[in-house]
């Protein structure tokens, strides 16, 4: 039996590895270890950037422009 209120991954941090997961079961692996922590930096930055609102294609382009985007100051 299924439950509705359920994810399909059952917390913030499984969720987060997901897109990382699903990268490495299509192509089996990375082709160096520079490519490996560009991608997690990248998926990182977007992880981030989703979590408070602004949207990956906004980020990217922040950040291609020289003004990435930035967390708000804790107060």
């Amino acid at each position: 039996m299924l439950c509705r209120y359920r994810h399909n991954a059952n917390n913030q941090a499984e969720r987060d590895l997901r897109p990382t997961k699903l990268h490495r079961k299509i192509s089996g692996c990375f082709r160096s270890q520079a490519g490996a922590e560009r991608f997690a930096h990248l998926r990182s930055y977007l992880s981030t950037t989703r979590k408070n609102g602004v949207s990956a294609m906004d980020a990217l382009t922040r950040l291609f422009e020289g003004n990435p985007w930035m967390p708000p100051e804790p107060t």
